[in-house]
């Protein structure tokens, strides 16, 4: 038999598998909702339940190796999850529990990095990515927000494990609290529920989801005034990615970056003024995988594991 390479990508509302075939052509793509406010205990039965579901589907025993995509990372000193916006798993033994009820090998990785894998290898970035030891920076903007680095077809995890952990650098002082524990935090005024809250503010009252949002920008004050919050924030806080990394290429996934306002010679702008280069020189560039790319990116990384 061919070789079988299973990934499961873990969000907060759904839970996405596939099975890749050895040309990386999907095989089989499944979905269930995660289920968050069951607690721990559910949410890693609904991973197992997605995954007996593709071994069914394929008529399949199941693989002796799952790559799994999740908020969060683990703990190299106590081997504990951390860092997740799904907060009932952190500090939980999240990789053995998920092995031992598979009863197979799996190796967690974050979500954002799953995503920034599969766009430099297969999508937004795969031609940049030829050059060798090119690095790409890929960007979640959704209900929180993330990063991963990737160099020369790898993840790049750095000593502390949190490589692209942007959303959680400061952004404003005494800013909103986030659930980090800190304040002002990247995420709390990038991220989907914070500009959607931000724009009730400055509505008075009146709620719309983001894609509106950004739809009525024009005629809208609030949604214009949100607009703007959007661009001048992403613009410094990215900035300072790329005045440390200077990555070849920009990705962005996730809800928010579905606006197109954040492609715009506008948004370079509000980059640019806070580069030491003074000049953007690089793509920022939509994905390619649509909102598969963090499960795609889950099963390369069973690659040469025996999936």
């Amino acid at each position: 038999m061919s070789k079988r390479y299973w990934g499961v990508d873990l969000g907060g509302t759904k839970i996405e598998g596939t099975v890749l075939d050895e040309s990386s052509k999907p095989l089989v793509r499944l979905r269930i909702p995660t289920e968050a406010a069951g607690g721990y205990r559910r949410i890693l039965s609904r991973v197992a339940k997605l995954v007996r579901m593709m071994a069914d589907e394929l008529r399949s025993p199941l693989p002796a190796h799952v790559g799994i995509g999740t908020p969060g990372r683990i703990d190299r000193k106590t081997g504990l999850l951390k860092n997740s916006n799904t907060v009932c798993l952190n500090n939980m033994p999240v990789l053995a529990d998920l092995e031992e009820l598979l009863q197979t090998g799996v190796t967690l990785e974050n979500d954002a990095n799953c995503f920034a894998l599969a766009e430099s290898l297969f999508g937004a970035g795969q031609e940049t990515m030829l050059h060798g030891a090119a690095v790409a920076f890929g960007i979640i903007l959704g209900t929180g927000v993330g990063g991963g680095v990737v160099c020369g077809e790898k993840v790049i995890h750095g000593a502390h494990g949190i490589a692209g952990e942007w959303g959680h650098n400061e952004l404003f002082a005494d800013g909103e609290p986030c659930y980090c524990g800190r304040r002002g935090c990247v995420e709390t005024v990038l991220s989907g529920p914070a500009l959607e809250r931000y724009y009730t503010i400055r509505s008075g009252g009146i709620s719309k989801p983001l894609k509106e949002i950004a739809a009525s920008a024009g005629a809208d004050q609030a949604a214009g005034e949100t607009i703007e919050r959007l661009l001048s924030a992403f613009g410094k806080a990215v900035a300072h990615v790329v005045n440390i990394l200077d990555p070849h290429i920009i990705i962005i996934g996730g809800g928010v970056g579905n606006v197109d306002a954040l492609y715009s010679p506008a948004a370079r702008k509000e980059i640019e003024k806070h580069l030491f280069n003074g000049s953007l020189d690089i793509p920022v560039v939509r994905p390619e995988l649509g909102d598969s790319a963090g499960v795609i990116g889950a099963a390369v990384l069973t690659v040469g594991k025996g999936a």
